[in-house]
């Protein structure tokens, strides 16, 4: 048996954030995982999919060529090398996790391979050891939700029906895909396959993709999707699958769909076997915490896709820090409504805080000023002018509630407006902020001189 003072049970991007901070702040750390380190993040999710959009990126921009001035004699020789592009992905996220490996070794900590059950909070099992902790946090992650039709089981093991581990595994290109659900990885893989020449249909229970976004920028990417050929159906009931057979409903008539795959994407669903013993409190979403990751059980704490309050990445490793540095006596806490979550379409999608409708919801006196990307010089010389950026503040202080951006560079903007919200910054502050020309980013400081009275780029009248 072998003693620790703190003892993390998942290595994915929560866990070995935890695991590492807790070693530097002078903890001995063991770490359970069985699988590889670094979760469902780096080895099936964020890096291995952002990894294949890259090259779905190039891809276009070549077929895209002539535009810019540069001729390929015979379009037809431009092609795709499925093998290599998933070869490519797997070394990629080979090196980020030998990175990330690395970085544990080095902080002294200790990993244990295999599944690790709790028989209390001190104790957890993970094979034939039995390890022995002061303190214990759990970071588990979550599996892909699979919707309870009719025959989704059966072509789910005839390999038809895949969740995104089996799509980013494929060992051919797709001529068809059929999308259940129009959220964020949904939308993600989409963007992927279609850009390849895959024939792409999304399934959407509700009215509109992307339901929880600002209107602006749901109704944006759906235009652009629709107009480079994805076919979005809305309002659609699923029925059952046959085979490689969507059967659906739509105003009361039903209706069919073949495609060579089916893409499972609606949701996900927090891991909570092997902790049974410890009787932690959960809801519908998780693991109930508090703001320093506590459960209600004394010296146990949870982070990430278990608690289920934002299921992303920087956000496990974020409350990894916090459960780490509570432990240590310091009390830091997040505030969700500033954390920036992304979308990696093309353009992409960056958004932080309300929405203009949720932030009207909740009794702001609110004012909004958007900036479109067809007014911006470099995004007119790259030649990526769909997209804006939308300021949302509370006309009492002129404070930044929400940003809401659709840019070829989104991803990275955003953090610009985390840093001025985070600091209760204002759309003076920002209009005031001298931005560097020419660059995307000066559309934020546009839409901030909106706000203010008239953005100086874009006659508004």
């Amino acid at each position: 048996m072998k003693n620790y003072d703190v003892i993390v049970v998942g290595g994915g991007p929560g866990g070995y954030v935890a695991a590492i901070k807790a070693s530097q702040l002078g903890s001995k750390v063991a770490l359970v995982e069985g699988d590889r380190i670094g979760g469902v993040c780096l080895n099936y999710g964020c890096i291995p999919t952002k990894t294949l959009l890259r090259s779905a990126k190039l891809y276009q921009d070549l077929m895209h060529a002539e535009g810019f001035g540069i001729d390929i004699a015979n379009l037809s020789d431009v092609k795709l090398n499925w093998a290599n592009l998933m070869n490519r992905k797997t070394s990629v996220v080979n090196k980020i996790v030998g990175g990330v490996e690395q970085l544990v070794k080095f902080n002294k900590i200790d990993v244990y391979k295999g599944y690790g059950t709790a028989k209390d909070a001190n104790t957890v099992v993970v094979g034939d050891e039995t390890l022995q902790g002061k303190n214990l946090i759990l970071a588990t992650g979550s599996s892909v939700m699979i919707p309870k039709i009719e025959g989704i089981d059966q072509a789910q093991e005839a390999g038809i029906v895949i969740d995104s581990t089996g799509a980013i595994m494929l060992k051919e290109q797709p001529e068809s895909i059929t999308i259940l659900g129009g959220g964020v990885i949904a939308i993600e893989f989409a963007t992927l396959f279609n850009s390849l020449g895959t024939k792409v249909t999304i399934l959407q229970r509700s009215d509109a993709i992307l339901k929880n976004l600002d209107a602006d920028v749901r109704t944006t990417i759906q235009r652009h999707l629709e107009s480079t050929g994805v076919e979005i159906i809305t309002n659609s009931s699923l029925k059952r699958v046959e085979g490689g057979t969507v059967v659906y409903e739509v105003g009361g008539e039903e209706k069919r769909i073949t495609s060579d795959k089916i893409l499972a994407s609606l949701g996900r669903t927090p891991n909570l076997k092997g902790f049974e013993a410890l009787g932690i409190k959960t809801d519908k979403r998780g693991v109930i915490v508090d703001d320093q990751m506590r459960t209600n059980v004394k010296g146990v704490y949870a982070i990430g896709d278990m608690c289920g309050k934002m299921m992303l990445a920087h956000v496990a490793s974020a409350e990894g820090i916090v459960a780490a540095e509570a432990i240590h006596g310091d009390e830091t806490k997040i505030d969700y409504n500033k954390v920036p979550s992304c979308i990696y379409s093309f353009p992409e999608v960056g958004v932080i805080g309300y929405s203009e409708e949720a932030a009207i919801e909740a009794g702001y006196d609110v004012g909004t000023s958007m900036f479109p990307l067809s007014a911006n010089g470099k995004a007119v010389a790259e030649g990526e002018t769909t997209g804006f950026v939308k300021i949302v503040h509370d006309k009492k202080y002129g404070e930044v509630i929400g940003v809401h951006i659709v840019a070829s560079h989104a991803t990275d903007m955003i953090a610009e407006a985390a840093v001025s919200m985070e600091l209760e910054g204002t759309i003076y502050d920002i209009a005031k902020t001298v931005h560097p020309h020419p660059t995307l980013s000066e559309i934020v400081m546009e839409a901030a001189h909106g706000a203010v009275d008239k953005p100086i780029h874009m006659i508004k009248r």
